[in-house]
């Protein structure tokens, strides 16, 4: 069986316990053995990260110790999955420039704050996480987000709805969910998941959250099997 390890804290706005319980059982409804942690101490032990398939993180802001990051880039560079939804991955430790660089963004505002009404539109063709899904409507917080642009983007939402500050500015679609890489490790993301009932009142959220997290969880089999180790990465600069 797959093992996956689910991280799960910070501010509790976002209902961590709650979201990394629905996300425990849709890992284990594919026969995945999941752990949950209410602590990041669950991050000191570098070889037992490199014994997981999959690791969930459900952690907004709050601070971490560079030395656990440095830990979860090998364990993910390896192959080990990242996969995250909300603040609870691309809100977390903000003052972690790597952390960041890891999941390939950083939330910086949701203009009009809860309950805006606005479409998830899905990149067809882009992944087959997004096969056979339509675009859907979802009210929740709508994601601004920083984001790298090497990352594959699954689907977007465009921006301005509310009017701000940033209304100046000409239209952008902003992702809504993506994929990259870390070394061999796998990385998804998606925006969606402020309240956990977002997830049942917009199905398709969870079909995108549960299809990501699989797809994460596959790269450490795939660098197996196709002989990929992290030789070919060891000469990069330290970043610290």
């Amino acid at each position: 069986m797959k093992k996956a390890l689910i991280f799960q804290g910070g501010w509790d706005g976002h209902e961590p316990q709650l979201t990394s319980k629905r996300f425990a059982r849709l890992l284990e409804e594919e026969n995945y053995t999941v752990e949950i942690s209410d602590s990041l101490d669950c991050l000191d032990d570098l070889d037992k990260l490199m014994g997981l398939d999959l690791i969930v993180s459900c952690w907004t802001m709050g601070e971490i110790d560079h030395k656990y990051v440095e830990n979860l880039s090998k364990a993910i560079a390896s192959g080990v999955g990242l996969a995250g939804c909300h603040g609870g991955m691309c809100d977390s430790f903000r003052q972690d420039t790597e952390w960041q660089f890891i999941t390939g963004g950083q939330w910086v505002s949701h203009p009009g704050g809860d309950g805006i009404e606005y479409m998830v539109n899905i990149n067809h063709g882009s992944s087959p996480i997004v096969e056979g899904l339509e675009d859907f409507p979802v009210c929740s917080e709508h994601y601004y987000l920083h984001i790298d642009p090497s990352i594959e983007v699954l689907a977007t939402t465009r921006f301005p709805i509310v009017h701000y500050y940033h209304i100046s500015n000409k239209p952008v679609d902003m992702p809504v969910a993506w994929t990259k890489f870390w070394g061999n490790g796998r990385v998804f993301y998606t925006s969606l998941g402020h309240h956990d009932d977002v997830f049942d009142k917009s199905p398709n959220a969870q079909v995108l959250m549960k299809r990501g997290m699989l797809w994460a969880g596959e790269g450490k089999q795939y660098a197996v099997d196709h002989n990929l180790t992290t030789t070919r990465f060891e000469n990069t600069a330290k970043m610290y």
